[in-house]
């Protein structure tokens, strides 16, 4: 059974995390009575936490946001996370690197020593954002963000190409791909929908006329933009343009760590079928050719063409340097 400092923590990370909890539903989430639940609210205030009750039916409670609230309270599993959160905040593609190791040093302050400890101990290096991509600017996320969130049209440079006309665009959505960030919008001068590398955008303004909300192809954001970076058509699938299957000539074990988002299956204890999708027939027979195995029963027509040709480059290329 959790000590009660266990189960006050426990409350306030429950009400950090979403806006109303019913009583009911607190009790539940804890094991406790709704008259512990009320009497463990009361704590919380005393120590300094502005905890509204909300009136209804089933009555509840709120966190008010924008509270001076006492010092931070995380538990073993938040004090990692955050920890790991800021240590690889570089990896994102966000120009917060700094930021990111100061405000780390100021969260360290407010922990309980043993958690403190934890915090320490957990080194993490990590790897540079993707090859050519530049860190992006934190102030233009948050005018992205902004313009996302108040529904306002952007205006904005993009490229390196300053003489061009300035992009007008309805923003919908920021995402973040392989060290990237991206902004999703509907663009006006083209009547379509485009992704912008944020680290190329230079917004002009982001207080333009109000926008209705559009939905993007698909209706799943993550699946639209999976889509465009496969090639695929968002309306129908996010699979590769190009998928097939081939066996390999490794056991399971030597295939399923380098499979990516390919489908393994195990023929006996020297043979394995992959199957896997690419850009094009010629990029998906060349990832078959890494495994360095031999290579059979090569399905559809279509990738078996891809080997012969490969075939044939590699050749020619092996003879022009003898």
């Amino acid at each position: 059974m959790p000590s009660p400092t266990e189960r006050l923590l426990a409350l306030l990370s429950l009400l950090q995390a979403r806006r109303d909890w019913p009583g009911a539903v607190l009790a539940e989430r804890l094991a406790v009575s709704d008259r512990t639940v009320r009497r463990d609210v009361d704590r919380l205030r005393e120590l300094g936490y502005r905890i509204q009750s909300v009136k209804g039916p089933d009555g509840g409670y709120r966190l008010e946001a924008g509270s001076e609230l006492p010092p931070l309270l995380f538990d073993d599993g938040q004090a990692v996370a955050l920890a790991i959160a800021l240590r690889t905040a570089t990896a994102a593609g966000a120009d917060i690197g700094e930021d990111a190791l100061r405000a780390l040093a100021t969260v360290r302050q407010v922990l309980p020593a043993r958690l403190r400890h934890r915090v320490d101990v957990l080194e993490v290096e990590p790897l540079p954002p993707a090859t050519g991509a530049a860190p992006t600017d934190p102030a233009v996320l948050l005018a992205l963000a902004e313009a996302v969130r108040a529904r306002t049209v952007l205006r904005f440079e993009y490229g390196e190409d300053a003489s061009e006309a300035p992009r007008r665009a309805e923003p919908h959505h920021v995402v973040a791909a392989g060290g990237r960030w991206y902004l999703v919008a509907w663009d006006l001068d083209r009547a379509d929908w485009r992704i912008y590398r944020a680290d190329r955008i230079r917004p002009r303004s982001h207080a333009g006329a109000r926008f209705a909300p559009r939905e993007v192809p698909g209706g799943d954001v993550r699946r639209y933009v999976s889509a465009r970076f496969r090639g695929a058509h968002p309306d129908t699938s996010a699979a590769w343009p190009c998928t097939g299957s081939a066996v390999l000539a490794l056991p399971e074990r030597r295939v399923r760590p380098f499979a990516g988002d390919g489908a393994v299956e195990p023929l006996d204890e020297r043979r394995t079928r992959l199957t896997a999708g690419a850009w094009s027939w010629g990029a998906l027979a060349a990832s078959f050719g890494r495994f360095e195995a031999p290579v059979s029963q090569a399905q559809p027509p279509e990738l078996a063409a891809a080997f012969a040709e490969q075939a044939e480059r590699f050749a020619a290329a092996a003879g022009s340097s003898a």
